[in-house]
């Protein structure tokens, strides 16, 4: 059987000036716009990777909420790709620049579905419910 990379990820939200607002990430690797997430390290869970991925992406520690809608689509590899996302609000932390991350940006649920560059990341916030 063909492997399967399992990710995991969360939909950082808080509540803004102008109501609930979403943090997306810019990979300049890709020069795309997404959601945090990455692959799970050996016997991690998806709760914890889904964790750590945020906090290495963002600089933000957050609490893990409900689990939301999960995407499965093929890697620039051609592997399949499962990834796990999970409602998350921040706790503590501060965004610093990253080799995987130059710049974060705080958006309204619509401001992420228009600057968002993948379909299946706008599906996973539209799912968020707060």
């Amino acid at each position: 059987m063909d492997e399967v990379v399992q990710a995991a990820g969360g939909v950082v939200w808080r509540h803004g000036p102008g109501g609930v607002e979403i943090l997306l990430v810019h990979r300049p690797k890709y020069d795309d716009w997404s959601l945090p997430k990455g692959k799970l390290d050996a016997g991690e869970t998806s709760e914890a990777a889904a964790l750590r991925e945020v906090e290495e992406e963002t600089g933000m520690r957050c609490s893990l909420g409900d689990e939301l809608p999960p995407v499965t689509y093929a890697d620039r590899h051609g592997r399949a790709k499962i990834v796990r996302y999970w409602a998350m609000e921040p706790v503590g932390g501060k965004f610093a620049p990253n080799h995987e991350v130059d710049e974060v940006r705080w958006v309204t649920p619509a401001g992420a579905g228009a600057l968002l560059s993948y379909a299946r990341d706008k599906r996973v916030t539209e799912s968020l419910s707060v």
